[in-house]
């Protein structure tokens, strides 16, 4: 099989998360470690950083990644899901892995597959870990794809745990409170390892802090850190943020984060987090190393999506964020910019409550509703239905393409067109 051949079977054959939903969420880690035992358990051949948490996990891997990049290790990231290429998920110093990479796993180990049956995600943790292992790669930032407890990447015994934070998503499959959810992502702490939880949430702290102590693991909150990171100007949250780290233990750091948008505010306070206990742990990270990564993360890690302009007249702009945390943040960013009309091209999925989300959009604005291009997507016309029952008003389109045609035709040179509402409406844009 050929490199699109390959990518066919995996998604024909096996079951992925991103296209069908709970079907390919597995609740045990049967298959994945079935995998890695045939694979000579590659999990247990390399340094890794665990990144865990409902929103900023993506982008904090890839900070993480940046920064240790920079430093001059060898290192590998995983995360899910990919935008436009599926080896966005495997990268070793931001270089995606080849095609033949994937051909050569996919064909050695068919018979295995057809055996074991495992999910797609299982599969590409597989492969990941095959390749850091045989990669020899210093360190490996390994992002969570699901929940934690039950994740498939949850067989590492990493250096350092990260949990950014907790919020309302897949509670089908992770409870329906945020305590449940909370105890879910909490199953990557391992014994004597220490964990950083990015924000310090008071309906979920001792979720973490209970599990840190039957662990025996150091647990610190991110922004509870003495050390605040502090906003010193920014250039109306379009391209970068300037940021300041007034004191201790990075005294007077200067940042200038090539990731806009002020929720990467929380991100930052984790990153250097992680960093300090890094440091501690042996790895040589300077300050200059910090500055000369963040100035550059989407450059050295091909990470899109993240409050990322994509035309100027009119001006474009989309964000993967699709929870209600993450429209909240999304919101924030909206209002911090000057327009006049707001043209809102939004998609979503059709397993998820979208009730929520809806009800904190703004009815000011005109709505481009259509269907992202998986089995999972939300028809067009539904969401207009149900958004309708909110106020909020505009036409459904045939694909994201028209929508955003639409929208661009629509908006003057001093109106913003948005696109958002799902990982995979922005998938199709960028």
């Amino acid at each position: 099989m050929d490199y699109n051949q390959t990518l066919d079977y995996l998604y024909t054959q096996l079951p992925v998360f991103t296209r069908v939903g709970a079907s390919a969420y597995k609740e045990d880690l049967t298959n994945t470690i079935a995998l890695l035992n045939i694979l000579d358990n590659p999990e247990h051949k390399f340094k890794s950083v665990h990144v865990g948490g409902t929103n900023g996990k993506g982008s904090t891997s890839h900070m993480l990644a940046a920064i240790l990049q920079v430093a001059g290790y060898k290192t590998g990231l995983y995360t899910s899901p990919h935008l436009k290429d599926f080896r966005e998920r495997i990268r070793i110093n931001g270089a995606m892995i080849s095609e033949q990479t994937v051909i050569d796993f996919v064909a050695n180990y068919r018979p295995d597959f057809e055996r074991i049956q495992p999910s797609f995600f299982e599969m590409t943790v597989a492969l990941a870990f095959d390749v850091f292992a045989k990669e020899q790669v210093d360190i490996a930032i390994v992002e969570v794809g699901l929940g934690g407890r039950l994740d498939s990447t949850n067989v590492i015994n990493p250096l350092l745990s990260i949990i950014t934070n907790i919020g309302w998503d897949h509670m089908n499959l992770l409870g329906d409170t945020l305590q449940k959810i909370a105890a879910e992502k909490a199953g990557i702490i391992k014994p004597s390892t220490p964990v950083i939880i990015g924000e310090y949430q008071p309906e979920v702290a001792d979720v973490f802090i209970n599990k840190a102590k039957q662990q025996n693991a150091e647990i610190v909150f991110a922004s509870e850190d003495k050390s605040e990171v502090q906003i010193q100007s920014s250039k109306e949250h379009l391209e970068f943020l300037e940021i300041t780290v007034p004191q201790s233990p990075h005294p007077s750091l200067y940042i200038r984060l090539d990731l806009p948008g002020t929720y990467q505010l929380n991100n930052i306070r984790t990153v250097l987090t992680a960093v300090d206990e890094l440091r501690k742990q042996g790895f040589n990270i300077t300050d200059e190393h910090i500055a000369t990564a963040l100035k550059q993360v989407k450059t050295l890690t091909g990470l899109h999506g993240r409050w990322e302009v994509l035309n100027r007249n009119p001006l474009t702009i989309c964000d993967t964020g699709h929870n209600p945390e993450g429209i909240t943040e999304v919101l924030k960013n909206i209002a911090s910019v000057n327009y006049e009309h707001l043209h809102f091209v939004i998609g979503m999925v059709n397993d998820k409550d979208i009730s929520k989300v809806l009800s904190m959009l703004p009815t000011r604005a005109t709505y481009y509703f259509c269907r992202p291009d998986i089995p999972r997507g939300l028809e067009a016309e539904n969401i207009k239905e149900k958004a309708a029952g909110f106020g909020l008003h505009g036409e459904a389109y045939g694909s994201v393409k028209a929508a955003l045609q639409a929208a661009q035709a629509n908006a003057t040179d001093k109106d913003l067109v948005f696109i958002g509402g799902s990982t995979f409406i922005v998938a199709e844009v960028v």
